[in-house]
């Protein structure tokens, strides 16, 4: 009885700070709020009409018309299956190579800080302008620096953007992407303890089981949220492909991001954009779903 007494004041202190709390927290709360749901509801409102800007007379409710019409399409289907190998294969490099990277930084060499410095540097470049430097001073057919290369081996030139184009912007997304997993990775990689890799080390362990035993679990949780980190900005990739191909040839890089610019600026039509729209919400957030589960599963470990 006495100790059910003692907690009241505990718990009514607690409740007269929540309340006076309340009024501070509340505005910031509510503009998040507005900023996230109301664009969201208009897309959902513009999506489920007939809105064509070529066709202004022809307008109405249109129900789910604009989800059958864009599922019966087999361009969304090709830009949905670009946008899993484009996020795939950027996460595969930049996570591979990032490891790889962080170990190579993470050992005392001269001029380990200089080369630490240049390997960051590609991830303050701007997309568009990362885009221009890959597409006209190194891919380049004539005047870029591969062409030169190729040529100077008897191969000739190739052109990237027309023969592989899906690689290039992978190419291109990775080496934006790089210096970002280095960072996370090489910090993570610090943390280790270096005690047990010494220990490994005096009991005969080679540097291989040293990386695959200690290195990468220790690794684990820094390479799922990363994952998580850069697949959300992966499945929004835009500037590189306008900037380079374009979407092309034909719909080889039109990823669905690019799909629903092509809809909206190209064709007009609102409501079919703001349907795709609402199908790469969908999309991110059953990828998002996903890495969830794999990070909090990485976390319990």
């Amino acid at each position: 009885m006495s100790s059910t007494l003692a907690v009241k004041p505990h718990n009514t202190k607690t409740s007269k700070r929540q309340v006076a709390t309340l009024p501070l927290v509340a505005p910031s709360v509510l503009v998040l709020l507005i900023w996230m749901i109301v664009p969201l509801l208009m897309t959902l409102w513009f999506s489920l009409q007939r809105y064509n800007l070529l066709n202004p007379a022809n307008t109405g409710f249109a129900g789910l018309n604009n989800y059958i019409s864009l599922l019966s399409t087999s361009s969304l289907w090709i830009s949905i299956f670009n946008t899993l190998v484009l996020v795939g294969s950027v996460l595969v490099i930049t996570i591979a190579l990032g490891t790889l990277l962080a170990v190579l930084f993470n050992e005392e060499f001269w001029g380990r800080s200089i080369a630490r410095l240049l390997a960051i540097a590609p991830f303050f470049v701007m997309p568009t302008v990362s885009a221009l430097i890959w597409k006209n001073m190194l891919m380049h057919p004539v005047n870029g620096l591969f062409a030169f290369v190729t040529r100077s081996l008897g191969l000739g030139s190739i052109d990237w953007f027309a023969q592989y184009p899906m690689l290039s912007v992978i190419l291109i997304v990775s080496w934006e992407w790089l210096p970002f997993a280095l960072l996370i990775l090489l910090t993570a990689i610090q943390s280790l303890d270096h005690e047990q890799v010494e220990a490994a080390r005096m009991d005969g362990a080679k540097s291989t089981a040293i990386f695959r035993f200690i290195t990468l679990p220790h690794l684990g949780r820094a390479i799922a949220v990363l994952a998580m980190i850069e697949m959300i900005f992966f499945l929004t990739i835009f500037a590189e492909i306008f900037v380079t191909t374009s979407g092309g040839p034909g719909l080889a890089t039109t990823n669905l991001a690019y799909f629903i610019y092509l809809r909206a600026l190209f064709e007009f039509d609102v409501g079919g954009a703001s349907a795709a729209g609402l199908i790469a919400v969908i999309l991110a957030n059953i990828v998002a779903i996903f890495l969830m589960r794999l990070v909090a599963r990485n976390l319990d470990v």
